[in-house]
């Protein structure tokens, strides 16, 4: 007589060695690339100066690779869907380096900076890169925190806010060789060390369709919603924070750099928290009580508290906050986008968190020059949290979670 075996359970699924030198590999370039992203911005007190900037055109000049870069964002990952990010990764790094370099013969004219601040965009557009490779390396049981980790590139804006201004006193021209240099090394290794998964599913779609097939999703545009808000916050006060932090208390730029680059670096810690949590319970829960953080922190900040202790604990908060809330968002991302249309998710919802900090140094610099205060902006910044935190725990906690592979419970289309 036979006898029935009973089979143990299988083991749960564990990335390859080659998961973690391309989530390495990626995170820092992502890191390298926001760096140069961002390379205006501290220095933008100086352009003020030397340009006789009003608080628009800084707010204008900062603003511009923050839109480039964000509405690049939709084709990088549409072509990293098709071409793979072992192509796209070290192209878009080395492409990069010509802006980085034409920053040192724009520095005196305003119009010619604003060109090269376009060009520059390009450097933001490696998110929808990076989202789709790790995405596809990772079992749905780790992408929470493996995106999370990859998220920590974004801490280039931290790095940039510390070191550029520090650099330029040893040199004028120093940061952007710097900077030039590392990318054109980065780039050479990413050629070596970035694969694609051997069983990347390669569309043969054109990209208009598969951008349409995207956009018809109506989790495309929840998602791109909510990451206007968490990671729109981050970008906004990564670029606009110096400004602010002078302007309103009268810090050197140094200072205003430091203190800038510490809010970064909260945002940086607390974005693989985000993913983390979310690998344990509905990223949904997380990004609402996140954004809620962040809502309260904001109406705290408009009331202009003194910035030792009250403002920068404040600020941080708000960081934490908005942290959370991008690694949250992007753990849903992973969950309910099926594997081939990832970059095409990745780039529309990556390219609207990119506007969501567009629009904010403009409101702020255009606010303050009416009316010689930042307290509305902050208001606003509030309300738009709260309906974030609403929206996130009333509608988006009953998405079914999914394996990554098939569409949400929910109506999508």
């Amino acid at each position: 007589m036979e006898t029935a075996v009973k089979q143990s359970p299988a083991p749960a699924e564990r990335p390859p060695a080659a998961a973690y030198r391309n989530l390495v590999v990626a995170t820092i370039g992502f890191g390298l690339t926001f760096w140069a992203w961002n390379l205006i911005a501290p220095l933008s007190g100086d352009y003020k100066e030397r340009l006789g900037l009003s608080s628009f055109e800084q707010s204008l000049l900062v603003a511009v690779p923050v839109l480039v870069g964000s509405l690049g964002r939709i084709a990088a990952g549409a072509f990293t869907d098709k071409y793979g990010a072992r192509l796209m990764f070290p192209l878009v790094s080395a492409l990069t380096v010509i802006p980085v370099l034409l920053l040192i013969p724009a520095r005196n004219s305003y119009g010619a900076m604003l060109v090269v601040g376009f060009l520059l965009g390009l450097g933001g557009t490696t998110f929808a890169i990076g989202i789709p490779l790790v995405n596809s390396w990772f079992p749905p049981s780790d992408r929470g925190l493996a995106l999370g980790v990859f998220g920590m590139g974004m801490g280039g804006v931290a790095l940039s806010g510390y070191f550029t201004p520090r650099i330029a006193k040893h040199g004028d021209n120093l940061p952007f060789l710097v900077v030039a240099a590392a990318l054109v090394v980065y780039a050479a290794l990413a050629a070596v060390l970035i694969s694609d998964h051997p069983d990347r599913k390669v569309p043969t779609a054109s990209l208009a369709h598969r951008l349409g097939e995207a956009g018809r999703l109506r989790i495309t545009w929840e998602l791109s919603a909510l990451y206007a808000i968490g990671f729109g916050g981050i970008v906004a006060f990564g670029v606009y924070l110096p400004t602010y932090l002078k302007t309103w208390y009268d810090l050197s730029p140094t200072d205003a750099g430091t203190k800038a680059a510490g809010f970064a670096l909260v945002t940086v810690v607390f974005r693989p928290i985000g993913g983390w949590l979310s690998d344990h319970m509905h990223p949904a829960l997380v990004t609402s009580a996140a954004l809620g953080l962040a809502a309260l922190m904001a109406i705290v900040q408009a009331f202009d508290p003194q910035l030792s202790p009250g403002g920068t604990i404040a600020l941080l908060c708000m960081a934490a906050g908005l942290g959370t809330s991008s690694g949250s968002i992007f753990a849903l991302v992973s969950q309910v986008t099926p594997q081939p249309k990832v970059g095409s998710v990745t780039g529309i919802v990556g390219a609207m968190g990119g506007l969501g900090g567009f629009v904010p140094p403009l409101i702020m610099g255009a606010i303050y020059s009416a009316k010689g205060s930042y307290s509305i902006g902050f208001m606003l910044l509030s309300d738009l949290a709260l309906a974030g935190c609403v929206y996130a725990y009333g509608r988006m906690r009953n998405i079914r979670r999914t394996t990554g592979e098939a569409e949400p419970a929910a109506p999508g289309r």
